[in-house]
């Protein structure tokens, strides 16, 4: 897979929860370092002000790897809701991959796709 046709996937992504609405605005760019490798910024704004602010570093070379990512969800007030990432921290986690939690808590987490990360912020607007 070209790093061009992951973006046109993540694009897709953005598109297909546009449809909800919810979504006031999107922005992806994407920094390649080679046709398969680089990394993918992005941010979605939704109608209560919430935002998304995503990057991925990956290699597209053998299979889709998500060298670093981060997820990073927060209010109108700029407050954290979630994070997901895999930064190293001091002292170091048991586990790479992990989610910070609005409380400060930071639990494992796998890598998540951008579509659960959209389907975990719909669900404030159902709930």
């Amino acid at each position: 897979m070209l790093l061009s046709e992951y973006q046109t996937q993540i694009i897709c992504v953005i598109d297909h929860y546009a449809r909800t609405n919810l979504i006031t605005s999107s922005e992806i760019v994407l920094d390649a370092r080679s046709p398969k490798i680089g990394v993918l910024k992005g941010s979605i704004e939704f109608i209560d002000g919430t935002q998304l602010f995503f990057t991925k570093y990956v290699d597209c070379r053998y299979r889709l790897e998500k060298l670093n990512y981060s997820y990073h969800c927060q209010d109108s007030d700029c407050t954290l809701i979630f994070r997901y990432d895999n930064a190293a921290h001091k002292p170091v986690l048991p586990h790479p991959n992990h989610k910070h939690e609005t409380t400060g808590n930071i639990i494992a987490a796998e890598p998540p796709e951008l579509a659960a990360i959209l389907d975990e912020i719909m669900e404030q607007f159902v709930s």
